[in-house]
């Protein structure tokens, strides 16, 4: 155990953490000590080194994937501050477990090991940490997220399940790598559901986020070539990732493209645009989601669907070789980080602020205190 972590009684010392005490604005994230979790069985410490900011942390906090919130993530956020409107059925599973500690995407350091766990391959490794678990293992989709379900890495400390974590070997910073867990991992769970090889023509929406920017990364490391969907100030940003065509967002994708153009279609956007992903997707092709930033509820012509035989893919639990695939394109070199911005965890209203205004490429992340 780290020496540090305990008084001269013998107590467990606290540490600096951003608890989130509700549903609401960004008075409910308070900053604070508690103390340091203890590992249990199979279960291992880690000194959070720096912890990516996420859409979903931002969703969770609001309540939005409540059945009854029908807006996009920006219209949610206009939630007043202080507002107590607490959502039971808010979070990715059951209620979110208030007060709880988010923070999805965390790249730390293995302080300390729990029983059953071999500290010899893993104690002082730099690991990432797979966010999306499946305790009841793959043959089944029951999933828990790290910062959903349980306590998770917007602090100086947290304690993950030893087999979700993965040392990397790589000359990225703690900051880059960060970066990688929530946004790459969905992304390459979406190709990898999908079946994206080479050859396919893959429609990228919301190409400048953080889920968008890495599907484009990762559609062209398999081969694919892409056709991305931006604002107008953010297209040469993702040209510069290897897309092969940029779409200005206000575009109609069916009259730049054509219908039946594409054999994948990546949306993570929805919204009002969602018809015409289905327009351009050729016969038999796939369409996959893992969220909704420009709303949940869209018009479905049945008939784009069930005429043009398109497979409709829901994405949320990852496929067990997701995370194992990431973890080898970082260290043979092929993706890059896409880190926006850091901030200090203290400021981390400031930072999901600036997250909200959309004017950036890539990733924000926190940097907890040393």
């Amino acid at each position: 155990m780290p020496e540090d972590r305990f008084d001269t009684n013998g107590s467990a010392r606290t540490m600096k953490a951003v608890v989130t005490i509700g549903n609401g604005s960004y008075d409910k994230l308070v900053f604070r000590d508690v103390p340091v979790p203890e590992p249990g069985v199979g279960q291992v410490l880690l000194k959070v080194l720096a912890a990516g900011v996420n859409n979903t942390e931002i969703n969770t906090r609001l309540g939005w994937y409540s059945s009854s919130v029908t807006d996009g993530t920006e219209s949610a956020a206009t939630v007043q501050e202080g507002a107590a409107d607490q959502k039971s059925d808010g979070g990715w599973n059951e209620a979110t477990p208030f007060p709880f500690i988010q923070g999805t995407d965390c790249c730390g350091m293995v302080e300390a090991v729990g029983g059953g766990v071999d500290a010899s391959g893993l104690k002082g490794r730099r690991v990432l940490v797979r966010a999306c678990m499946r305790p009841n293992g793959y043959d089944t989709m029951d999933n828990v997220w790290m910062a959903s379900d349980f306590d998770g890495a917007f602090a100086q400390f947290v304690k993950v399940p030893a087999g979700e974590v993965f040392p990397v070997d790589c000359g990225w910073t703690d900051a880059e790598l960060a970066t990688v867990p929530c946004a790459y991992g969905t992304a390459e769970n979406m190709l990898h559901r999908a079946q994206v090889g080479a050859g396919d023509h893959v429609l990228v929406a919301g190409a400048s986020g953080g889920v968008g920017s890495a599907t484009v990364q990762l559609a062209k490391r398999r081969g694919a070539a892409v056709t991305a969907i931006a604002g107008r100030a953010k297209m040469e940003a993702v040209k510069g990732l290897g897309a092969d065509r940029v779409l200005d967002r206000n575009e109609d994708p069916v009259a730049a493209l054509g219908v039946e153009a594409v054999d994948v279609a990546v949306d993570n956007v929805a919204g009002a645009a969602f018809p015409k992903m289905l327009k351009v997707l050729k016969r038999g092709g796939r369409y996959v989601s893992s969220g909704a930033i420009a709303g949940p509820m869209v018009t479905l012509d049945m008939r784009d669907m069930y005429l043009k035989d398109i497979t409709l893919i829901g994405c949320t639990a990852w496929d067990e070789p997701v995370f194992q695939n990431l973890v080898s394109y970082i260290e043979r070199g092929e993706i890059r980080p896409l880190l926006a911005k850091t901030f200090p965890l203290d400021r981390i209203a400031e930072a999901q602020q600036e997250f909200m205004k959309k004017e950036h490429i890539g990733n924000f992340v926190l940097i907890p205190p040393g």
